[in-house]
């Protein structure tokens, strides 16, 4: 009883921790990424879908994505997406290949972006606490029902603070590190 707690809280610290890697992944460095451009979502054809299911995003430079649709119907399509993301970017269009120039970003909105990766990582840390809560309950659930003793149920909340302090830190290493990459000019 106390391991399936266990494995459940680590299966909840996880999922909460590939949420903040999603989110951080979309906070934009000074350098291009592919899946700086994940949450964009394409009119194609009536349904609203991920760029990158449309079209074929690369990194030729440092500061530059291209995009390439693999229906150059689509390209204008792509180029309002674009335009009206609250990414800030502006794209320009050749026809067949869409170029998307990242601008170089001010200190002002650098320390926005940390502020931004900061509230994520605390966002998953709320998570973890609310899973190490209702780990504890379960706990204490077990041990009033006389399913286990008082003794392992203490040994099993040592053990959930272990996991959850193990959690928090992984979340903070990834929020430090994604407020170097910030930083970085």
């Amino acid at each position: 009883m106390i391991d399936d707690t266990l494995e459940e809280l680590q299966e909840s610290i996880q999922k909460a921790q590939e949420s903040l890697r999603r989110e951080l992944a979309k906070i934009r460095t000074g350098r291009a990424h592919p899946s700086l451009l994940d949450s964009v979502r394409v009119d194609n054809y009536g349904t609203q879908m991920p760029i990158s299911q449309v079209s074929t995003i690369n990194v030729p430079e440092a500061r530059m994505l291209t995009i390439k649709p693999w229906d150059k119907s689509q390209v204008k399509a792509i180029e309002k997406a674009i335009v009206q993301s609250p990414l800030g970017l502006n794209p320009q269009n050749d026809g067949e290949l869409i170029r998307v120039p990242l601008p170089p970003l001010t200190e002002e909105r650098r320390k926005d972006l940390v502020k931004l990766a900061r509230a994520a990582g605390e966002d998953t840390k709320v998570a973890i606490r609310h899973a190490r809560r209702e780990a504890n309950d379960l706990l204490d659930g077990f041990k009033n029902d006389k399913e286990i003793s008082e003794d392992d149920a203490e040994r099993g909340k040592k053990k959930v603070d272990e996991v959850v302090q193990q959690g928090t830190g992984a979340v903070d290493a990834a929020v430090s590190k994604k407020e170097a990459d910030i930083l970085e000019v």
